[in-house]
């Protein structure tokens, strides 16, 4: 029996070293050759080169009437020279380092050639030569490397949809594809590899991008479906009282949004399913008073909870947070990192192991083989976004069916959050508390920097303070960039001795940091001149200003959260951008920040902006290996293929159902989701 899973060392003329520089390619079956698809393709239609613009790629048809002579330099470079006449005009035609093309010319014989057009001398630069057949048709480009021609990929994509072409059988059922106006799976492949006009390859690879959307969507279904299986060591029992009287006992009331999280964490605590929630909420948004009321209704349930940090900073900052939260509270907390003595570690690992512990904040020590829990029921994973599947998963797996909440204060676009967290649930904070005022950005160049001083100095002035942060810790000869040390000395050149000037920087010890962090909350420095390491901690109200030096060189994302650290009391706050950017896409990457204050939207942009690489300052994990669609370019058809495999899975005998027999099958075998 044939599949579309047979090897491709079925066709004729793949032996073991074709084979091999094939897997290269990533293609090992048929399937995978059916949907390698091309890069782009070349228009090989004749051009009339009087309408023809400069630069453009044309196929013209021509007669060869010079001699063509060959030169050759160095060892493998070379050129090839002619000239044709079309419709009385002549032009010259060159061909680099194909030398063999030299036998396909004759004088005086007709010929075809595809190159780019050069208006201004008049000339074409050759890059193949044509078939009379081949005038009228769009030629598929496929990725190639050295072992395997472009010519060989397209012989045997051919060989294999004559083949199979009748194994081609649509996965999506019949209702979807009418609802979309999509192809068949045949004529999908058919469309994209043998194009007969731009439209029918635009036609098929919209069909495809659905399908692999689609597909993608189902697994993620699936796998929640996995998820929620009744585990009734997840249910977690809590007190209601307490967790009210805790709310009451707060120095401020809880926003609506906040208490629509806290309720939809609560009602999952209570189910006899796994919790696996993403909670998302803009710096200040008040994540932590929602974990901590997640935390005392698993405590008083009689479980434990862990919150995992990424720095040893934030989750000692977290330790002392919930330390002052719980003053009240029977919750005994431990703190665990990589820097807790051995003598510490070991006294604290019984108590955690017998339950006397039932709150334990700490960083990737927590999940490390010798710490045992009693009954871990909740893991809280704060700035989830630096840490990896693996990561959480093994701190997952301390527990019996442990609940797992996800923070993030970097907001997600939605494309990520369908293609990355899709087997999430996701709560949102979208509001900040009561008497926040959105913080008045604005974007000027370095030559205004007077400018940013004399507001700078009316502010301290006023009685406010200020932060100033730049890119590097020390000057540079590789990379132009304003650095901590220069502005620090500048700027105590400046204000001083009416107004201190502090300094915090990545390099410094933590205890160093702490200082620095501690008096300029005091206010014994008006003036805190840091790197990026107030990205995450600091929270001073009497902090009204930001000044971000060479701005251009952080992400939206970055640029948001470090706005983010004022704008924390009632003065209205203010953020100045300085930066020059050398490029389109830096300018509008400014304005944006500059124009909104909208994390989700910001995020959106970087993405857009700068690619799905890098969203935060961090390289992504696990982001989808898509073929053909792109998540951040082709955001509707997600965002739609998406809405459809919900609306399917919702009804529990899907599978059953005539229409999605094929639909099943496929997703039978191909469970598991591919990430780069």
């Amino acid at each position: 029996m044939r599949s579309l899973g047979d090897s491709v060392a079925v066709l004729k003329g793949v032996g073991q070293k074709r084979l091999t520089a094939l897997n290269k390619l990533g293609i090992n079956t048929i399937n995978d050759l059916l949907t390698y698809f091309p890069r782009r393709y070349d228009d090989l239609s004749l051009k009339d080169l009087t309408t023809a613009v400069d630069g453009q790629k044309v196929t013209v048809k021509g007669q060869v009437i010079t001699a063509p002579t060959l030169s050759f330099f160095g060892r493998k470079k070379s050129r090839l020279s002619f000239r044709i006449i079309i419709n009385d005009n002549i032009y010259n035609v060159t061909f680099f380092n194909q030398p063999w093309l030299k036998k396909q010319l004759e004088l005086e014989k007709p010929i075809i050639i595809f190159g780019t057009f050069d208006r201004n001398h008049n000339q074409i630069q050759g890059m193949k030569i044509l078939n009379g057949d081949k005038s009228d048709t769009y030629d598929s480009i496929y990725p190639s490397n050295k072992e395997v021609k472009q010519a060989t990929i397209k012989q045997l994509i051919q060989l294999a949809f004559t083949q199979y072409e009748n194994l081609l059988i649509d996965i999506i059922p019949d209702w979807l594809r009418k609802k979309y106006r999509l192809e068949s799976f045949h004529d999908t492949i058919q469309n994209i590899h043998f194009p007969t006009s731009p439209m029918a390859a635009q036609k098929a690879f919209r069909t495809a991008k659905f399908m692999e959307f689609f597909l993608f969507a189902m697994k993620l279904q699936l796998l929640k479906a996995t998820q929620r299986q009744i585990e009734p060591a997840a249910q977690i029992a809590y007190d209601t009282n307490r967790i009210k009287a805790f709310k009451q006992q707060l120095s401020f009331k809880l926003t609506a949004a906040q208490q629509k999280v806290v309720t939809e964490i609560l009602a999952d605590l209570r189910r006899p399913i796994e919790m696996n929630r993403l909670l998302q909420g803009d710096v200040g948004s008040g994540k932590t008073v929602v974990a901590a009321i997640a935390i005392l209704a698993t405590i008083s349930a009689g479980k434990q909870a862990a919150i995992m940090a990424p720095t040893e900073i934030l989750a000692e900052q977290h330790a002392n947070s919930f330390a002052k939260m719980f003053a009240d509270q029977p919750v005994n907390i431990a703190l665990l990192t990589g820097a807790t003595s051995a003598l510490a570690r070991r006294a604290m690992l019984p108590s955690i192991k017998n339950g006397e512990v039932n709150l334990i904040v700490g960083t990737h020590a927590l999940f490390q083989d010798q710490v045992d829990y009693d009954d871990l029921g909740l893991a809280v994973i704060d700035e989830q976004h630096r840490f990896g599947v693996n990561q959480r998963q093994a701190l997952h797996q301390k527990g019996t069916s442990t609940n797992m909440l996800a923070m993030t204060a970097t907001p997600i676009p939605r494309t990520l959050a369908i293609t990355m967290y899709g087997d999430m649930d996701v709560s949102v904070i979208d509001e900040l508390p009561q008497g926040r005022k959105p913080i008045k950005t604005t974007w000027i160049p370095s030559a205004k920097t007077n400018s940013a001083l004399a507001f700078v100095k009316k502010q301290l002035e006023a009685g406010s303070q200020v932060y100033v942060v730049t890119p590097l810790i020390e000057e540079s000869e590789a990379v132009d960039m304003k650095n901590a040390l220069a502005i620090f000395e500048r700027f105590k050149a400046i204000f001083e001795p009416a107004f201190s000037v502090g300094l915090l920087h990545g390099q410094m010890s933590d205890q160093q940091k702490d200082a620095a962090m501690a008096d300029f909350k005091n206010n014994a420095f008006q003036v805190l001149v840091a790197t990026t390491v107030i990205e995450v901690g600091v929270d001073v109200a009497n902090a009204n200003t930001m000044v971000i030096f060479d701005a251009d060189h952080f992400g939206l994302a970055q640029l948001h959260q470090l706005r983010g650290r004022v704008g924390r009391g009632s003065k209205q706050s203010y953020c100045i951008l300085i930066a020059d950017p050398k490029n389109t896409i830096g300018k509008k990457r400014m304005k944006a920040i500059a124009g909104s204050t909208d994390g989700f939207f910001l995020s959106q942009k970087d993405l857009e902006l700068r690619g799905q690489g890098d969203i935060t300052g961090y390289k992504q994990s696990g982001m989808p290996d898509f073929k053909v669609a792109d998540p951040v370019g082709d955001l509707n058809i997600l965002t739609v293929a998406n809405q459809e495999a919900q609306e399917i899975a919702q009804n529990s005998d899907w599978q059953k159902k005539p229409e999605n027999v094929q639909l099943a099958k496929y997703l039978k075998y191909h469970q598991t989701i591919t990430t780069d």
